[in-house]
């Protein structure tokens, strides 16, 4: 009888994380706020690359566009 009683606890466990496991995520608004942040970074840090290159360029005298 505990054994039945076993086996029946540890498959309702696993039918229960199943279920829980293919519920989709909904991004909640910190999350979202994070991941615009992370966008306007990487904005920013191709900015500055461009920068950093056209300041290299006009060290050595090219002009490029």
């Amino acid at each position: 009888m505990k054994l039945c009683k076993a086996v029946l606890t540890a498959t309702a466990a696993a039918a229960v994380a199943m279920v829980l496991a293919a519920c989709p995520q909904k991004e909640g608004p910190a999350e979202h706020a994070g991941k615009q942040v992370d966008k306007a970074m990487d904005k920013a840090g191709q900015q500055i690359e461009k920068a950093g290159e056209k300041v290299q360029d006009a060290a050595k005298g090219e002009d490029k566009k």
